[in-house]
């Protein structure tokens, strides 16, 4: 999946907008960031659970990676170059879902 198919896929969410983190773009939910993504379009982050980052990882370490933010494992990195859409798709959903759930939190 492109950097297109990233930002269809993630604006496709109900209530999601597109806004700039940085120099990143990032997806949300009632303002949290589920996703961002850098300018080169190669990467996605994504901000999964601890099940879905160590699942993605054991499962795909040719493709995803632990996320760091600060000193926290906050998700995983995806290397957009080689991860079938499936598995782009599945991390997406799965960040969005837990955000979304989290609501006003």
């Amino acid at each position: 999946m492109n950097a297109d198919g990233v930002r269809a896929l993630a604006t496709s969410f109900p209530d999601v907008t597109e806004e700039p983190h940085f120099h990143f773009t990032s997806f949300r939910i009632d303002g949290k960031i589920f996703a961002t993504m850098p300018p080169s379009g190669v990467l996605l982050h994504v901000f999964v659970a601890e099940e879905e980052r160590e699942l993605a990882v054991l499962t795909h370490p040719d493709v995803c990676e632990e996320l760091q933010w600060g000193k926290r494992l906050v998700g995983v990195k995806i290397d957009l170059k080689v991860a079938g859409d499936e598995l782009v798709e599945t991390l997406i959903r799965a960040a969005y879902d837990d955000k979304a759930a989290r609501g006003a939190d």
